[in-house]
């Protein structure tokens, strides 16, 4: 068969690796001929690809980033967008497609497929909040990256009497912020699934002061809602992308200045941003990476199209797209009472304060 894949929306750690395992079991086991779109869906609109032989993978495991590039583009909001694609895809006689990316990439693959395309999806997504699977690559190295930079920052905030509050990704999910902030020993998570009122994270941090600890680590999601802003989350500006997402960023910086002002005890923000998603994935990414796209090249020779490859119970299944990109996976009420667990009650009731 003749296959073609690509790398849609944000670059995560694993990317490469599942590009591998899908150019290595297609040629080794199937003797297929793979073509790599280039900057997810502009490739196929654009009809720029390059060939994956073996010599094209060979040593892009350990590497960040993809080597397919990416990008944001939705061919729904270019000039006869799914027809370019279309034509690309017939024009190189692609059998099937494997479509590597988050519920925008997927949700394109979806409607292809509705347009008669033979697709797979691979789920990707750094913040591990695709619907349908247990866990997504990319995100355990985030952690790991998150967790590094919380033990250093408690060390400067414990010199310098400080609180510190990190800013991580996290959308829509506090998937990240929750798993480092445990591991990383923070004394309040705050995550996009839970509002927090901003008196009460001052309350604790004037409690833990009390107490003789004069210092605090405050680990927060980007896509996390002040509860006296009616549900709104923090924007660098008004601006969306093709998929219609704000660019968010800031909720640090504004939660620093409120803590600094309520408490008068000196807070600083940092700002972890893009350096979560850089550098060489986990042991973890790397393996379940590579067996995401073992099962995708399985399920294009299966036939199974119009599903994604997906962990469950550490079993790697298929699921239909439709499912995946149906709702997002939040963090559910089991993992936010983990967390609560960590931290000292307020006489009055708050997520994560200790």
């Amino acid at each position: 068969m003749k296959i073609g894949t690509l790398t849609g929306g944000g670059d995560c750690p694993g990317l490469n690796a599942v590009i591998r395992a899908v150019v290595r079991k297609g040629i080794f086991h199937y003797r297929d001929e793979i073509v790599g779109f280039l900057e997810g869906w502009r490739g196929l609109i654009e009809d720029q690809s390059m060939e994956l032989d073996l010599d094209a993978v060979s040593g892009i495991l350990p590497r960040g980033g993809t080597i397919l590039r990416t990008s944001r583009t939705n061919p729904f909001k270019r000039p006869d967008g799914i027809a370019r694609c279309l034509a690309t895809i017939a024009a190189h006689k692609i059998d099937a497609l494997v479509a590597i990316g988050g519920d925008d990439t997927l949700s394109v693959a979806q409607k292809l497929y509705e347009n008669g395309v033979k697709v797979v999806g691979v789920p990707k997504t750094i913040d591990n909040d695709l619907g349908g699977t247990d866990y997504t690559f990319g995100f355990d190295t985030a952690c790991n990256i998150v967790c590094e930079a919380i033990d250093r920052v408690h060390t400067t905030a414990e010199a310098h009497n400080r609180v510190m509050v990190v800013e991580v990704m996290g959308r829509d999910a506090g998937w990240i912020a929750l798993y480092s902030g445990i591991a990383g020993g923070a004394d309040a998570i705050l995550i996009p699934e839970r509002p927090f009122d901003v008196e009460k994270v001052a309350d604790s941090i004037r409690q833990r002061h009390g107490r003789g600890r004069y210092f605090s680590i405050i680990v927060v999601a980007e896509g996390t809602k002040f509860a006296e802003s009616s549900g709104a989350p923090v924007v660098q500006d008004m601006g969306k992308d093709e998929f219609g997402h704000a660019k968010l960023g800031g909720v640090a910086n504004v939660l620093a200045r409120e803590i600094e002002k309520r408490t008068g005890f000196e807070t600083r923000a940092v700002v972890l941003g893009h350096i979560q998603r850089g550098g060489s994935p986990s042991a973890f990414d790397r393996v379940l990476a590579t067996r995401y796209g073992l099962g995708a090249i399985d399920m294009v020779h299966r036939g199974e199209f119009g599903c994604m490859a997906a962990l469950r119970a550490n079993k790697i299944v298929s699921i239909p797209l439709k499912e995946a990109i149906a709702r997002n996976r939040v963090v559910d009420d089991e993992m936010i009472k983990i967390a609560e667990g960590l931290f000292e009650e307020l006489p009055a009731k708050q997520t994560a304060s200790k």
